[in-house]
């Protein structure tokens, strides 16, 4: 019963992340669609809020390298002062979807009105932290 409760609240928490990932491809297409006109398709939102579901899920909560082998002791195969690839891409990924969907918000809710180069780096920043996370879940899911 523990297990079933526990998989199902996992289960939850990803599709929320999901969700908000979602979200946030929302805002940053309404941003970046009202300044590039042939970027106001609803096939733009729809791939936005598909890649931040798809980032979002992968990417936020990767399975963790083991530490140290069985016993305690770390052997010559062991992480131990090693980085792990997966979750720095996806730590930094994440950080610069959600910051470029932050700062979507804030110029929509602002009203602001940005030169077009504040606008591409924020779809940059968007579209290299998602796939950033795309990959480090991939990745991450792959070695075990």
């Amino acid at each position: 019963m523990q297990t079933r409760v526990r998989k199902v609240a996992h289960v939850l928490e990803r599709l929320g992340l999901a969700m908000a990932g979602a979200a946030s491809g929302l805002f940053v297409a309404a941003l970046v669609g009202t300044s590039y006109s042939a970027l106001t398709s609803q096939a733009f939102l729809l791939l936005m809020m598909i890649g931040g579901a798809v980032g979002f899920y992968l990417g936020i909560d990767t399975p963790p390298l083991p530490l140290s082998a069985s016993n305690g002791r770390p052997t010559d195969g062991d992480w131990v002062g090693k980085i792990d690839a997966p979750e720095l891409l996806s730590a930094i990924g994440t950080f610069l979807a959600a910051f470029s969907a932050f700062a979507c918000v804030g110029i929509i809710v602002l009203r602001h009105d940005p030169h077009l180069a504040w606008i591409s780096m924020i779809m940059v920043g968007w579209v290299v932290g998602v796939t950033m996370q795309i990959v480090a879940g991939t990745i991450a899911r792959l070695r075990r």
